[in-house]
């Protein structure tokens, strides 16, 4: 039988506050981390991510303050992205109570970080997230982004992702700049594609607007489900979301996993 899949709120970090942006702007405030993820953790999301989106731009670590904060109060596995470019800024955020760390443009620009954090922490520990837009001039249509959507690299996204496949890592967190925000739904040809060519876990992430879109997204390959407007806002609540995906044939936790 499949295994469940993941309901992952995200909380997107600036100055120690939670915000959301459309396609990666237009920042708005969304609140305390510390009381969003109490109370994610409280309506039975199944993991967190807590993304410092100014660390990597600011060429600084993620706000270990914060992390810490959250490790006090949440009960599921979260994962922690942003400003971790090597074994020691991964290290400092793993002690500081995150359970996982995710790394993207450091990872990019430094693949051998990918095997060197596998080899320190385990495989399970380690997110690789991929920033994508559209490029029809690449093979795989899509192109790699870093510095939080603001560098075009030029690589083929899907090229990208089999690489980062290869070193082991078990899952893959693609964002698509376009969705990001937008609530138009996920980039399926995207999570269709790497879904296909990876064995790692896909994240869906960036559009998600309706409960459709979550069932669209598992429907083209995608384990874990991530969002963040949708939940922050209460368009959408993380129990209704789970009856609808059961409903639709979807194998989801009913009752929250606790942190191994």
């Amino acid at each position: 039988m499949k295994e469940p899949v993941i309901i992952m709120p995200c909380l997107d970090m600036r100055n120690g506050r939670v915000v959301k942006g459309v396609h990666f702007v237009d920042i708005a405030d969304a609140g305390d981390p510390v009381e969003c993820a109490r109370a994610y953790c409280a309506a039975g999301a199944d993991e967190l991510a807590l993304l410092d989106i100014n660390a990597t731009v600011e060429n600084r670590g993620t706000l270990l303050d914060v992390v810490r904060r959250v490790a006090e109060v949440c009960t599921v596995p979260f994962t922690v992205g942003g400003g971790i470019s090597d074994v020691k800024s991964a290290s400092q955020v793993l002690e500081a109570g995150a359970n996982k760390v995710s790394t993207s443009s450091a990872a990019f620009r430094k693949p051998e970080i990918i095997p060197a954090m596998i080899r320190e922490f385990g495989p399970g520990a380690v997110t690789v997230a991929i920033d994508v837009d559209v490029n029809p001039a690449l093979p795989s249509g899509y192109e790699v982004y870093i510095d939080g959507g603001r560098t075009a690299t030029g690589y083929d996204a899907l090229e990208w992702a089999k690489r980062v496949d290869g070193f082991g890592v078990q899952v893959i967190l693609p964002t698509s700049k376009a969705g990001d925000g937008a609530k138009t739904g996920y980039d399926l040809p995207v999570i269709r594609a790497m879904a296909k060519a990876c064995n790692a876990k896909i994240v869906a992430s960036g559009g998600a607007g309706k409960m459709e879109h979550f069932l669209d997204a598992v429907q083209a390959g995608a384990d874990v489900l991530l969002a963040a407007s949708v939940f922050h806002f209460h368009m959408i609540d993380i129990p209704e979301l789970k009856h609808y995906l059961k409903e639709n044939g979807v194998p989801v936790r009913l009752q929250p996993q606790s942190i191994s």
